[in-house]
């Protein structure tokens, strides 16, 4: 996949109404500092069109970005974010089942996880409530940089673990510094994209 053409299309509030795309979505869902941001920033090749930031919790609106006029990436709000009222993050919860339930283009869910840590009850949960939507999960294993290549292996195991994933779900190990990871992604892409041009 080569991105020539990016823009952030629509963006949905806690009361907005969610678009009627005709084009096929993938949706990126983490916690608020597993560094959804910056994957997706990575992948659009640019530098800040998602905003990135050193508070956590910067996403509170559903995001389109239209791709090539071809695809959108969806940028879910980040959940787990401590110092988000109950109330709020409630409102969030509710705006993704929303999403998730309704969205006729939806095609994939990417989950994020940080490779570095077991992933906690909020990781679990969001695992469950994709597949309870009926989509099968792929999941990016994040901050690849910071861990020695020798640990991989045992981190991606127990990613798999932690979150109770079955044996054939994708996991993507994904460094945002050093990019690696970003062309299986774009396989995924490519694949989501020639199977809905199938005639």
């Amino acid at each position: 996949m080569i991105i020539k053409d990016v823009s952030l299309e629509t963006v949905c509030g806690i009361t907005s109404v969610l678009p009627k795309n005709t084009r096929i979505e993938v949706a990126f869902a983490g916690k608020s500092n597993v560094g959804k941001s910056s994957l997706i920033n990575a992948l659009m090749n640019r530098k800040a069109l998602a905003r990135t930031s050193a508070q956590p919790g910067k996403t509170q609106t559903i995001n389109f970005y239209n791709i090539n006029n071809a695809l959108y990436f969806v940028d879910l709000p980040g959940y787990g974010y401590a110092k988000a009222p109950e109330e709020i993050k409630a409102k969030w919860g509710k705006m993704i089942e929303n999403y998730l339930k309704t969205s006729s283009m939806l095609r994939a869910v990417f989950l994020l996880i940080d490779i570095r840590h077991t992933p906690s009850a909020n990781d679990r949960t969001m695992y469950e409530w994709i597949l309870h939507q009926n989509y099968k999960p792929v999941i990016i294993a994040t901050k690849l940089d910071k861990i020695k290549r020798s640990q991989i292996q045992k981190q991606i195991k127990e990613v798999r673990t932690g979150l109770g994933a079955s044996a054939d779900t994708v996991i993507i190990p994904f460094s945002s510094v050093t990019k690696q990871g970003k062309e299986d992604i774009y396989a995924l892409l490519d694949g989501y994209l020639e199977a809905e041009n199938r005639p």
